[in-house]
């Protein structure tokens, strides 16, 4: 399941001198909080995010990665089977036999005793 976290505007912050100069309060927040946004200027130049986060980031990047791939495959494979039908001998033939009848069936449709 993807992680959801907060957006850095909405974490508590720390300017970057805090972080420099009281390092242990800062990753005391972060371990309470789970993360905490660093200023500079006023400014959010990055997250600081505990390891459990950081591993929760990257197995759903993986995992949305290993899908993506198996997603992609399927669809290689499905173009594959229809190219395959496109290269066989007569094929050229059955679709210019398509176009030609411009939409008309061979045979009149059957719509049942109903109609």
């Amino acid at each position: 399941m993807i992680a959801v976290l907060p957006l850095p505007e909405h974490l508590p912050t720390r300017s970057a001198s805090q972080v420099k100069n009281q390092w242990g309060e800062v990753v005391r927040q972060v371990r309470e909080r789970g993360s905490v946004a660093v200023t500079n200027h006023a400014n959010v130049e990055m997250v600081l995010i505990d390891t459990a986060t950081y591993r929760r980031l990257a197995e759903d990047i993986q995992a949305i990665h290993a899908e993506q791939h198996s997603t992609l495959n399927a669809l290689d494979s499905a173009f594959q089977d229809r190219l395959a039908v496109l290269q066989q001998s007569g094929a050229a033939d059955r679709v210019d036999a398509l176009m030609a009848r411009r939409g008309k069936s061979a045979k009149p449709s059957k719509a049942g005793s109903s109609f």
